[in-house]
């Protein structure tokens, strides 16, 4: 069983890596950052998948466009000024 879950969180961490944050200290900008890697990552796996001939283009553009909009909503949410903007 300890062999299931080391091989889960191994495969998790695979699947789903994370980079260190090095910007400016703030925590919605660590959360929008959070946020900002999950959706670089989904992207990855459909252009991957749309590549592979597993998903249309126009699923493809969709799914993209459906992310998109979850990523501005959270940043809306957090309340991250156009300051982000000016420091990247």
């Amino acid at each position: 069983m300890l062999q299931d879950s080391d091989f889960l969180a191994n495969l998790s961490d695979f699947l789903y890596p994370d980079s260190s944050y090095y910007g400016q200290f703030k925590p919605e900008y660590l959360a929008f950052n959070s946020n900002l890697q999950e959706f670089s990552q989904r992207v990855s796996y459909i252009c991957n998948l749309q590549t592979g001939g597993k998903l249309s283009p126009e699923d493809a553009y969709t799914q993209i466009k459906m992310l998109w909009k979850q990523l501005k909503s959270a940043k809306k949410q957090m309340e991250i000024s156009s300051s982000l903007r000016n420091t990247v």
